[in-house]
C-alpha cells in the first residue's frame, strides 16, 4: 500500500461499519473471543477452483497492527465516535489466533481459506483489509494458473503493470502471477520487492526512434548481447524477421546468441509460423519466439490449436484485471462467538457455523480425489490431510512461514496432480466437496435453534 502521509497507516483501510460495530461491542463489554470464517460462495463462469494467496500481506497487516495518532485525530474530527472508543483504539492490537490455507495451495467454493479467532473487536476490524488483499491476490492467482494450463509447457510473463487497477494491484499481480508458475515479471519494483525474475524486451517507440529498423535492433544487441529479444512487427513481420535473421548471424560470428524475438500484433499463429520458417532456413533454430498482445488463456489456448510456433507468452491487461472474472464472492463472517456457533439463513448466503478445518484426499495414484469441511475440533479423518495450519498465535505469526518460492513449488506440485477436468478453462467438471457428519449435524442444530428463537 502507497501512502502520501507519513503518519498515514493501514488500520483505518476498513469500511466504516467496522468501527462502528467495534464501539457498540465496547460500550457493551462483549470482548469475548469470536471466529470469524472467510471463503468463496461460489465460482464465477468457468471456475472449479481457487488458488490461495495473499496470507503474506495479511500476517503482516495483523501483526503489525496499530491505529497510529494521526488516525486517532482524523476520527476524532468526524464527529462519530465516543472518546473511549478511540482511546481504546489507541492501545488496541491484534491479538488473536489465524489458521490459513498456505499460499499456493488449491481452495474450493464454501471452503474457509482462512479462520480469525480474537477478542470479537479486533477480529471484526480487520475484516476489510483482509478480504482486500485475498480476493485480488487469489483471483490474479487463478487467472495465472488457467493461462498455465493453456501454455502447454511454455513460459509466461506477467506484462500487466502499466493497465492494473493502481499500483499495489500492479505489485500482487506480479506476486501473485509468479505464484502460480509465471516464469518472471516486467515489473521492476516487484523484481526488487519478490526476488521475481525479471522479463521484457522493447517497444516499437524504441524501433521508430532509429531511421532503420536494423539499426535498432543491432543498437539493442550491441547493448544486451546476452538478453536481447527484437520486436519485429513494427513495419513488417517477416521482414523484421529476416533482419534479425542477419542480426543473429552477425552475432553469431562474435560468439553470441540473438535470445530471441517479440511479436505483438496480427495473426499471431500464422506469421509465427513464417518467422520460424525464416529462421530454419538459415539454420537458427534456436532463437526464441515470444508473442503478446491482448492474451489470457483462452487467447493462447486458440493460437496453440491453430499451431503457433511460440515458446512462451507476456500476458499484460487480461491478466491484471482478471478480465474474464473480475471478482469473487469473497465473505468474512462470524462463525462463533464466545462458545456459542451461529450462522446465517439469508437466501442464498447461508453460512457455516463453527470453528472449521478443511481435509483433502487423493486417489491412490496421488490425483486430489474430494475434500472434506469438518469441525476444528472434530477427529482428524483418516488418510486425509489437514489444510488449514495454524499460522498466527497471540497476534504473533509462527516460526516458519513459506517464502514465495516455497509457496510457488507447492503450487506447482498440487495443481499437476488437480484432475484435467477439473482444470479445463471452459465448462471444468466440479470438484467434490462434502461436509463432515459432525459438521452437519452442527448445521442442522444450530438452524433449529434459530428458528425457534428468532422465527
Amino acid at each position: 500500500m502507497l501512502f502520501s502521509d507519513a503518519d498515514d497507516s493501514l488500520a483505518l483501510v476498513a469500511d466504516l461499519y467496522e468501527l462502528t460495530m467495534a464501539q457498540a461491542y465496547l460500550h457493551e463489554s462483549m470482548f469475548a473471543p469470536a471466529t470469524f470464517s472467510l471463503f468463496i460462495r461460489n465460482y464465477p463462469k468457468d471456475r472449479s477452483y481457487f488458488v490461495s494467496a495473499g496470507m503474506e500481506d495479511v500476517l503482516r497487516y495483523l501483526e503489525e497492527f496499530q491505529v497510529t495518532a494521526s488516525d486517532i485525530d482524523y476520527l476524532r474530527s468526524t464527529g462519530i465516535f465516543a472518546d473511549d472508543f478511540l482511546e481504546y483504539l489507541r492501545d488496541m492490537r491484534f491479538t488473536g489466533d489465524v489458521y490459513a490455507i498456505p499460499e499456493g495451495r488449491l481452495f474450493f467454493a464454501d471452503e474457509p481459506v482462512l479462520e480469525v479467532t480474537g477478542p470479537i473487536i479486533e477480529a471484526q476490524f480487520v475484516e476489510s483489509f483482509i478480504i482486500n488483499q485475498i480476493n485480488l491476490q487469489t483471483l490474479i492467482a487463478t487467472k495465472a494458473s488457467r493461462c498455465l494450463t493453456s501454455g502447454q509447457g511454455r513460459g509466461l510473463m506477467d506484462f500487466a503493470l502499466r493497465r492494473t487497477q493502481g499500483i499495489d494491484a500492479a505489485m500482487k499481480v506480479a506476486r501473485s502471477s509468479y505464484l502460480a508458475g509465471f516464469m518472471g515479471t516486467s515489473n521492476v519494483a516487484a523484481g526488487k520487492r519478490y526476488g521475481i525474475p525479471l522479463s521484457g524486451t522493447m517497444a516499437h517507440s524504441f524501433i521508430t526512434a532509429f531511421e532503420q529498423e536494423s539499426d535498432a535492433f543491432e543498437a539493442f544487441v550491441r547493448s544486451f548481447p546476452k538478453i536481447a529479444v527484437l520486436l519485429i512487427d513494427t513495419y513488417d513481420t517477416v521482414g523484421g524477421a529476416h533482419k534479425a535473421a542477419e542480426v543473429a548471424r552477425r552475432m553469431e560470428s562474435r560468439g553470441e546468441r540473438l535470445r530471441g524475438v517479440r511479436l505483438d500484433s496480427g495473426d499471431i499463429a500464422e506469421l509465427s509460423k513464417a518467422v520460424r520458417h525464416v529462421f530454419r532456413k538459415v539454420g537458427l533454430d534456436y532463437v526464441n519466439i515470444f508473442a503478446s498482445g491482448g492474451l489470457d488463456e483462452f487467447g493462447i489456448a486458440d493460437l496453440l490449436e491453430r499451431g503457433a510456433e511460440v515458446d512462451a507468452f507476456g500476458v499484460g491487461t487480461k491478466l491484471g484485471v482478471s478480465a474474464d472474472a473480475p471478482w469473487t464472492d469473497m465473505a468474512y463472517k462470524l462463525v462463533s462467538y464466545n462458545g456459542r456457533p451461529v450462522l446465517k439463513l439469508s437466501p442464498e448466503k447461508r453460512t457455516l457455523a463453527g470453528d472449521k478445518q478443511v481435509y483433502r484426499f487423493v486417489d491412490s495414484q496421488g490425483v486430489l480425489s474430494h475434500d472434506v469441511i469438518a469441525l476444528r475440533d472434530e477427529p482428524g479423518v483418516a488418510d486425509a490431510e489437514p489444510l488449514l495450519c495454524k499460522v498466527m498465535q497471540g497476534g504473533r505469526m509462527v516460526e516458519h512461514q513459506p517464502s514465495l518460492n516455497d509457496g510457488r513449488e507447492t503450487f506447482l506440485d498440487e495443481f499437476a496432480r488437480l484432475a484435467p477436468e477439473n482444470k479445463s478453462i471452459s465448462d471444468p467438471a466440479p470438484y467434490r466437496v462434502e461436509l463432515s457428519p459432525a459438521l452437519r449435524a452442527l448445521q442442522e442444530k444450530v438452524e433449529r435453534e434459530v428458528v425457534a428463537r428468532e422465527l
